[in-house]
């Protein structure tokens, strides 16, 4: 019961009830772009969009609103955050996965799985260095890399790096690794020490 209580006091606190009402509506989003007809390239695009407005999501979550206390009163504090991202993030990979089930989802479920996992990563490593409020940065750029990386696959000369992986096939093993390795530094990094608190944001101490 008290893992309960604590497990819901920490959700509650980090506003992950409306983490998971966003990662929905993206779902929601992707199925109905899916219904459209796009070209190669949309196809392609599109999906990367939802996929890093769930990260983002999961990333906003790392936010406290008590700032110091709660990491000097919350001996269970790593744990939580550590179940809270890892759940968060199955969540976005399955309902953005479950989105594309009987649609034209290019790139099947382990692009999602790739993408979300590796651009949450990033999310992560925002939060931990600027600040949870601030966590939505990397996302954004990282987007707008990983779509001009999919425009020069049109347009060369192609940029192939294992770091912009959405551009790389789905079962491609170095992007794999790079989206991977990216999401397990992040939430390593949150699970430790938390997101950043940053002396003008409204939500620290």
């Amino acid at each position: 019961m008290t893992g309960a209580r604590l497990m819901r006091l920490y959700a509650v606190g980090h506003r992950v009830p409306f983490a998971v009402l966003a990662i929905a509506v993206c779902a929601i989003g992707l199925r109905l772009a899916l219904l459209g007809h796009w070209d190669d390239y949309g196809a392609l695009q599109l999906p990367l969009i939802f996929e890093a407005a769930a990260a983002v999501s999961v990333a906003a979550t790392t936010v406290s609103p008590f700032g110091d206390p709660e990491r000097v009163a919350g001996r269970w504090l790593p744990v939580l955050r550590l179940t809270v991202t890892a759940a968060l993030t199955a969540t976005a990979v399955g309902l953005l996965a479950a989105a594309g089930t009987g649609g034209h989802l290019s790139g099947g479920t382990l692009d999602v799985l790739r993408n979300v996992v590796g651009i949450t990563g990033i999310g992560l490593l925002c939060a931990a260095a600027l600040g949870g409020g601030l966590s939505w940065t990397g996302p954004t750029g990282y987007l707008v890399a990983a779509v001009y990386a999919l425009y020069t696959q049109w347009h060369p000369p192609a940029l192939t790096t294992p770091w912009l992986w959405p551009a790389r096939p789905p079962h491609d093993l170095g992007g794999t690794l790079c989206a991977g390795l990216v999401f397990a530094c992040g939430l390593a990094v949150v699970t430790v020490r938390g997101a950043r608190d940053r002396p003008g944001d409204p939500t620290a101490s």
